[in-house]
């Protein structure tokens, strides 16, 4: 498998749950202030231009969710998707979560131009991203984490995907140091061997 990223971004998650699956795979890196997303070779793989994008045997797949859930489906043995119906919809709950709400938060920061053309709008946007992603965070640390993880003391699809989500925050303004449960969860994660990988890797 090839798994195209950007250094930082939600693609991060989609790695960390390879590495803790133990599936192989080859990084292949995008650099986004050179614009390689929109160029043609890679528009030729994910017409969208973002991350991540996964090549697999049999054929490419986009969007975080639907990568973190093909990893749990081809490595079951890995235990990342709770076979309890309810808790597996807990752990969705938190990745539709960061999808729809939280990530738009943090994107409203530099790509205000996907929501509008003119510069007081991006200004607007980016001084209310502070706002938001400490809304998030709020959320995060009284509605999600349920233990040292979002389903306690089991690792999950979930875990991966708020790690590279809470990675923003310090530099989205939000004091990561009020929020103990994030602090203690960031502090769990990069104790793990996938996320020592990613960082090790220079990938976040």
């Amino acid at each position: 498998m090839k798994l195209y990223f950007a250094k930082g971004t939600i693609s991060i998650a989609v790695a960390i749950a390879l590495h803790e699956a133990d599936l192989t795979f080859e990084p292949i890196r995008l650099d986004f202030r050179a614009g390689e997303q929109s160029g043609a070779d890679y528009l030729a793989i994910n017409p969208k231009g973002r991350v991540p994008a996964l090549v697999t045997e049999q054929g490419i797949l986009t969007e975080t969710g639907a990568l973190l859930d093909y990893i749990a489906d081809i490595a079951p043995e890995a235990g990342l998707r709770p076979s309890d119906p309810v808790l597996a919809a807990k752990m969705r709950e938190a990745m539709y979560y960061i999808a729809s709400t939280m990530h738009v938060n943090h994107a409203h920061k530099l790509r205000g131009h996907r929501w509008a053309d003119q510069q007081s709008s991006f200004n607007d946007m980016k001084a209310k991203s502070v706002q938001t992603m400490t809304d998030s965070a709020t959320y995060v640390e009284n509605h999600v984490l349920t233990g040292p993880f979002v389903l306690g003391d089991t690792v999950s699809l979930a875990d991966a995907y708020l790690f590279v989500a809470c990675s923003w925050l310090e530099a989205d303004g939000v004091q990561v140091s009020a929020f103990p449960k994030i602090d203690a969860f960031m502090q769990a994660m990069r104790a793990r061997a996938s996320v020592a990988r990613v960082i090790a890797d220079n990938m976040i």
